[in-house]
């Protein structure tokens, strides 16, 4: 095949669009004098969750403060003058990659809003599936939507519940919403997380100077020195005031059933999630993945960053030397215009190049966690070509991404995804390297301590790969997506 840059451009050739992009990640503490800085920081460690906007809302006692900014978290909330424009004891943030709303300050959160209760600020990480029709049904009643994220959804659930109190008005609202969250709220008198009945998307009890804190990953504890208590329940609600940490259970319970790409991709090497370091994982998903498909060669190349795990577990299994062939420019941002295609085709070479030392010359093994559309990877192989590689072969640290997500994953539409659109042979011939292989789906499974993917009962959420999604999708197909989560239940 012809590999060319010339022919490297096809019509939906947009570098941005050919990765998956995080989620979102919230944070919160209760009763601690430094709560804005505290928040900021662990914004910081999630930043990686959400490059597109940030936000943070204080709670001095009295009133409510509120900085939402766009753009990185470091750009506006590093700087003095914000922090002190956020007093009081309490705070929450929130660092956003849209999935629902498009980029604007009016969707940036946390969202705030004045009920009848109080004033209540919510963040959240997820995706409601029934947002747009919980919204239509809310605005045919006659409410005021001030954004188009899913978030403001929740507000206008708690403001309507006939409920009395604050917690029953917000497990009232939970309780009409599907799909995948975790929200961190703070109201005038508590800071209150909750998790998804089937725990998809992660949220974590942390402690530090006797303050609580909610947040989505360890590693926003390990930033400012704080100590992880445990992960909060798949289904349950959490309510942390002066009198510390209480915990409910509105819900009947259900089997946990947490998103596998917080391992593949979304979370930070040195988190731990659901009792597992990410980084460990990863390298036991590359040695898996060596076992599996096996290959001579001469350097394993990690497609940096999140390939460089799993490269690592596939070079010690192998045995094959594991070399940086692949140089990562960290200060390209994602905005960079590319206003013709000359430009367009060159865009890949903004973020990577070829380090031709190592390549040259070598059967090199490249490591990826996954393919997406699959453009910006045939640009990587090209680029192998060009530094003089004597020949190419692909492995993908997870199975094939064939169907698109409804949870918060920004992924493209599912006629978008060349494993949908091709067979791996296929996908091997347009990328054009001389071999490719996925990891197996058991295979991901036994990375994370487990025999195999149980059929009849999945043990995760695992939908982009297998295609059966664990709850209802009421918003892509109404009422028939109901028989979906019928059938999960049944399992």
């Amino acid at each position: 095949m012809d590999t060319t840059p010339s022919t490297l451009i096809d019509d939906d050739d947009d570098l941005s669009g050919d990765t998956l992009r995080e989620e979102c990640g919230v944070f919160g503490i209760y009763g601690h004098p430094d709560s804005a800085a505290i928040t900021a920081l662990g914004l910081h460690a999630l930043q990686h969750r959400g490059q597109e906007a940030a936000g943070i809302v204080s709670f001095d006692g009295a009133r409510f403060h509120s900085e939402r900014r766009l753009g990185l978290v470091g750009d506006h909330f590093s700087k003095r003058a914000t922090i002190e424009r956020l007093p009081g004891l309490n705070a929450i943030g929130h660092t956003r990659y849209s999935t629902t709303g498009e980029t604007i300050l009016r969707n940036v959160q946390p969202l705030f809003a004045e009920l009848q209760t109080g004033g209540f600020a919510v963040a959240h990480n997820g995706n409601l599936s029934n947002g747009l029709t919980l919204r239509r049904k809310l605005t045919s009643d006659g409410a005021i939507f001030q954004a188009t994220s899913d978030t403001e959804v929740i507000l206008h659930l708690v403001a309507r519940s006939r409920r009395n109190r604050f917690l029953d008005r917000f497990t009232d609202a939970l309780g009409q919403v599907e799909g995948a969250y975790a929200f961190v709220g703070m109201t005038n008198k508590k800071l209150v997380g909750a998790r998804d009945p089937l725990g998809i998307r992660p949220l974590v009890l942390g402690e530090l100077d006797g303050s609580y804190i909610l947040t989505s990953e360890t590693c926003a504890l390990d930033i400012i020195g704080a100590r992880y208590v445990r992960d909060i329940a798949n289904g349950e609600v959490v309510t942390i005031d002066e009198n510390g940490v209480e915990s409910h259970r509105p819900f009947p319970p259900r089997r946990i059933r947490p998103c596998l790409f917080e391992y593949v991709y979304f979370s930070r090497p040195d988190s731990v999630v659901g009792g597992q370091n990410v980084y460990e994982v990863r390298k036991r998903i590359g040695a898996i993945l060596a076992r599996e498909a096996p290959i001579e060669g001469d350097v394993v190349v990690p497609v940096p960053d999140s390939g460089v795990p799993a490269a690592i577990g596939f070079s010690q299994e192998s045995g094959i030397p594991y070399e940086l062939g692949i140089i990562r420019n960290h200060y390209v941002g994602r905005t960079f215009i590319q206003p013709t295609q000359s430009v367009r085709e060159l865009g890949v070479r903004l973020k990577h190049s070829a380090n031709r030392a190592v390549i040259a010359g070598r059967r090199v093994v490249l490591v990826d966690d996954s393919i997406v559309r699959g453009t910006t990877s045939r640009k990587i192989v090209a680029m192998m070509r060009e530094a003089g590689a004597a020949e190419v072969h692909f492995r993908i640290a997870c199975p094939p991404i064939k169907y698109a997500d409804y949870y918060g994953i920004d992924m493209p539409e599912q006629d978008k995804l060349i494993a949908w659109r091709m067979s791996v042979d296929e996908i091997r011939d347009y990328l054009g390297v001389d071999s490719l292989a996925f990891l197996s789906i058991d295979g991901l499974y036994r990375a994370l301590g487990q025999p195999g993917r149980n059929a009849a009962m999945p043990q995760y959420t695992d939908h982009y790969f297998t295609g059966e999604y664990p709850t209802p999708i009421t918003d892509l197909v109404g009422e028939a997506s109901k028989q979906i989560g019928l059938l999960a239940e049944a399992g």
